[in-house]
C-alpha cells in the first residue's frame, strides 16, 4: 500500500505529528478539523454556529487538495462537547455534504483541542 500526505494552506497546518489527509487506496482519510483559522491558527470566536462554519470550510479545502468533494465523502465523524449544539451543527454539515449523505457517527466527547467545540473528520472515495 502506498500512501500520500495531503496538504493545504486552506486548512489548519498540524499541530500535531499528523496529517491533514493521507490517499491510500483510492481513499482520503482527512484528519479530524476543528475551527482554526489556517492564517492563524486560532479559533474562530462566536459559538458553534461560526466554528462549524470554519470546520467544514476547512474540510472542504483539504478535499479540494486531494481533487475531491464533498460528493466523494463516504463517511463522516462529527465530535461534539456539547450534544446540545447537536441541531445547529446537523443545520450546517447538511448545507454541504448534499443527497444522499454520506454515513454518519456523532460522538459527545468530554473536551477537544484549543477549547473547540466540535470536529469532524471525513473518509472519501478519490474521484
Amino acid at each position: 500500500m502506498t500512501r500520500r500526505a495531503v496538504s493545504t494552506a486552506g486548512a489548519p497546518a498540524a499541530i500535531g505529528p499528523y496529517s491533514q489527509g493521507i490517499i491510500a487506496d483510492g481513499f482520503l482519510f482527512c484528519s479530524g478539523q476543528a475551527a482554526l483559522d489556517p492564517a492563524t491558527g486560532a479559533l474562530v470566536e462566536g459559538g458553534i454556529e461560526p466554528e462549524t462554519e470554519r470546520v467544514m470550510a476547512n474540510l472542504t479545502a483539504v478535499l479540494d487538495a486531494a481533487g475531491c468533494s464533498w460528493g466523494d465523502v463516504v463517511k463522516t465523524t462529527i465530535f461534539l462537547v456539547d450534544i446540545a449544539d447537536f441541531a445547529t451543527i446537523n443545520g450546517i454539515y447538511g448545507r454541504f455534504v448534499g443527497d444522499p449523505p454520506p454515513a454518519r457517527s456523532t460522538v459527545g466527547v468530554a473536551a477537544l483541542p484549543k477549547g473547540a467545540r466540535v470536529e469532524i473528520e471525513v473518509v472519501a472515495r478519490l474521484g
